[in-house]
């Protein structure tokens, strides 16, 4: 018993034609996996930018409430920088757990 051989697999540009293609899908630098992989990465860092952006939106806004209200900075400085006018004195209390 004989196997036949279909005579496409023979031709020259088919044997070429299917090397290219499995050189493109596995072997080279920009395989299937790789993009994966390299379009996960762009949907990951698209995410953290939408955060930050968000973040850097409420800064901004956080900022312009604290330079155009006196009484809002001067409670922004004390609690987060102890700072104090000089007639005060300052105690810090720190809660044991």
């Amino acid at each position: 018993m004989r196997i036949k051989i279909p005579k496409i697999t023979k031709n020259f540009y088919f044997i070429v034609g299917v090397f290219f293609l499995v050189w493109m899908l596995f072997i080279d630098t920009n395989d299937l996996y790789t993009q994966y992989k390299l379009s996960k990465k762009v949907a990951a860092l698209e995410n953290d930018r939408e955060f930050y952006l968000q973040k850097i939106a409420e800064v901004k806004k956080d900022r312009e409430e604290l330079l155009s209200n006196p009484e809002l900075l001067e409670k922004f400085a004390r609690e987060k920088y102890l700072m104090k006018k000089p007639s005060e004195d300052l105690f810090i209390v720190v809660e044991e757990e």
